[in-house]
């Protein structure tokens, strides 16, 4: 039977990171089961003095074939009630809401208590984080507040289904792999890539790609660089540094890589993404702490292996010596891991990465939401 459905969280005009990317292909999987779907936006997600970045906007067109509707202002306790008002009359079926900061759990907790009067809607909420990489003061109080407003819990890691236990051990909780990123295009070839990007076709390209965080541990692979073996490595790093720029040009000077590190520091733009990803023969994720990392399904959709840290569920989802290498959140296992990879070339992780993407399809997933709600509906 079809269901009214609304996701709460981040889209269109918000750039496409990883969560807003998610919430508009997840719409629309739900729409293509035959659901009606909207999206209940921000109108402010983050007030400029706490955004760390350049933009929270793209210049992107929106998304054909989706209803969004802005009216959340993260920081305003009138938009709150306005927007809770406004979700108990439409009486959705079902509330799926992303959480994955406590600074949004006031703003998320209200809306849903007050949505959920109308004794009707259910609530499940994807959480990619219960505590968040980076801990403040209180964080945990205002979590616990935003756990209480929902009805079920869907996780990707192991580690923050255990988490969210040590909130709340009564209400349904689930774990699901992270679906694909397959709405970036396809791949092109190396050559194609590279040209697009600028680089020589006869090096080999190591990836590092996202937002820069402290946590993700670029500091770490830029250490690592000095030991890989072969010359013709060269580190691309693609994303906007969400911390000082010096620190990292600063290791980038002290260790003589300037001609080894290729820096295109800025948002990289969905239509623009795949260039990155198809130029790579690696794709690399030196976290020091994790849940899980969006980054991992868009290496799968191009077929990519990857180096990563044993942390959080980065593992699980990348089967060491198969569909990539695992180490130690360490200058030289992670050099090690990268030498051991050149040594048996990307064809030797082939069929391991095929098989890693087969199990990430956005039916599966949707289809185990859809289960769930069935479960807590009466």
């Amino acid at each position: 039977m079809p269901l009214n459905i609304v996701i709460l969280g981040p889209a269109h005009p918000f750039r496409g990171g990883g969560i807003t990317t998610f919430n508009e292909r997840l719409a629309k999987e739900l729409q293509s089961a035959g659901h009606m779907v909207r999206i209940v936006n921000f109108s402010v997600q983050y007030p400029s003095l706490l955004f760390p970045g350049k933009s929270q906007y793209t210049d992107e067109p929106a998304p054909p074939g989706l209803t969004i509707v802005r009216m959340l202002h993260s920081m305003n306790p009138i938009s709150w009630v306005r927007t809770g008002r406004y979700l108990n009359k439409l009486k959705p079926d079902l509330i799926i809401v992303r959480f994955w900061l406590p600074l949004m759990a006031p703003a998320f907790g209200t809306v849903l208590k007050l949505a959920r009067k109308n004794k009707h809607s259910r609530i499940i909420a994807i959480t990619d984080n219960v505590i968040p990489h980076e801990k403040r003061f209180g964080d945990k109080t205002l979590t616990r507040y935003f756990i209480g407003s929902c009805d079920a819990f869907v996780t990707m890691s192991e580690n923050v289904l255990n988490d969210l236990k040590n909130f709340n051990a009564t209400k349904p909780a689930i774990q699901l792999h992270h679906p694909l990123y397959d709405n970036f295009g396809e791949k092109v070839t190396k050559s194609t890539a590279k040209k697009w990007l600028d680089v020589p076709n006869e090096i080999t390209l190591i990836l590092f790609f996202g937002f820069i965080r402290k946590y993700k541990g670029l500091d770490i692979l830029l250490e690592a660089m000095q030991w890989v073996d072969r010359p013709d490595v060269r580190l691309l790093i693609a994303g906007e540094f969400y911390d000082d720029p010096a620190y990292y040009r600063n290791i980038i000077s002290s260790y003589g890589l300037m001609d080894r590190v290729i820096l295109r520091n800025s948002f990289i733009p969905n239509e623009e993404v795949r260039y990155y990803f198809s130029a790579a023969d690696l794709v690399v994720q030196p976290y020091r702490n994790a849940t899980q990392s969006g980054v991992t399904p868009l290496a799968y959709h191009f077929e990519k292996p990857m180096v990563v840290t044993n942390v959080g569920s980065l593992p699980d989802y990348v089967p060491h010596g198969k569909a990539g290498l695992v180490t130690e959140a360490e200058p030289k296992s992670i050099a090690k891991a990268i030498n051991e990879f050149l040594r048996l070339g990307e064809s030797y992780f082939k069929e391991g990465v095929e098989a890693e993407k087969k199990k990430l399809g956005w039916g599966h997933f949707a289809k185990a939401i859809e289960e769930l709600y069935q479960k807590i509906k009466n």
